[in-house]
């Protein structure tokens, strides 16, 4: 499986930071498509737990919800649109279900709002496409570090129900990682952006908030009793897998850094 990894990594990065670069309308197609396959995957996951969920309802809201995020659009029409959308179709199905509107809704607005986030951070003037590096590098550097850890000298379980492999001392490593680099971003491309201490408080949001993210997902999985989100990123899963650090992390450092 190393190599698959290895190889969309080498293909998927430069990509991605390339569309970052880009910006503009290159880059807010980028997050409608992440959004919509994100709730695509988390429709799929939720069909085979036998969950009621409208798959083409989720897809379709969350993408608009990422689309209103790109542009830069008002969100409370499309989200008042949306309800209305799932409801009218429920009143009018054969089998009525509110846990299904429930669902859909939900999914849309955490496959597809939360990670559309991504596009209200690279829209910060001036300096939104260097907190976007900022932020894939984190979360990045995050992972890796948390992954290395845990399977070295990882002993402490940090999540056992939702994530057996999770441990404490994978937590930490990862926690260090991202501090780390938020702190060179800082000394280099942010220096008269952020302050030290701004650095390493957004190094500790996206640590925290990016290790809870990945743990909801791994929620959304195991109720349904599914491994992966899906097998389009060979190696790595679906989509959803990718972004999952990304869902509470991506409103979280736009939050953070609207306040600093």
């Amino acid at each position: 499986m190393l190599l698959p990894r290895v190889l969309t990594a080498l293909v998927g990065i430069p990509l991605l930071l390339s569309l970052v670069h880009a910006g503009g309308m290159a880059y807010s197609l980028l997050i409608v498509a992440v959004a919509a396959l994100c709730a695509y995957e988390y429709a799929l996951i939720l069909k085979i737990g036998g969950r009621p969920v409208q798959g083409v309802s989720v897809v379709l809201i969350a993408a608009t919800l990422a689309g209103c995020a790109s542009i830069g659009a008002a969100l409370a029409p499309a989200l008042a649109l949306g309800t209305v959308l799932v409801m009218l179709i429920e009143m009018f199905s054969k089998a009525h279900s509110l846990d299904r509107v429930a669902l859909t809704l939900f999914g849309a607005l955490f496959a597809g709002w939360l990670p559309a986030h991504l596009a209200l951070i690279r829209g910060i003037r001036p300096h939104g496409e260097s907190f976007m590096y900022l932020t894939f590098a984190s979360v990045w550097a995050m992972d890796t570090a948390a992954y290395a850890a845990g399977r070295a000298f990882g002993k402490r379980p940090l999540a056992p129900i939702l994530s057996p492999k999770k441990t404490w001392e994978g937590a930490g490593a990862g926690l260090a990682a991202a501090l780390l680099v938020c702190l060179v971003f800082q000394k280099y491309p942010l220096r008269d952006v952020l302050t030290p201490w701004q650095a390493l408080a957004i190094g500790l949001v996206i640590a925290v908030s990016g290790q809870l993210s990945d743990l909801a997902e791994s929620l959304v999985k195991r109720d349904a009793g599914v491994k992966e989100s899906g097998l389009l990123l060979p190696g790595h899963g679906g989509v959803l897998d990718r972004f999952d650090s990304f869902i509470f992390c991506a409103p979280a450092v736009y939050y953070a850094l609207s306040l600093r």
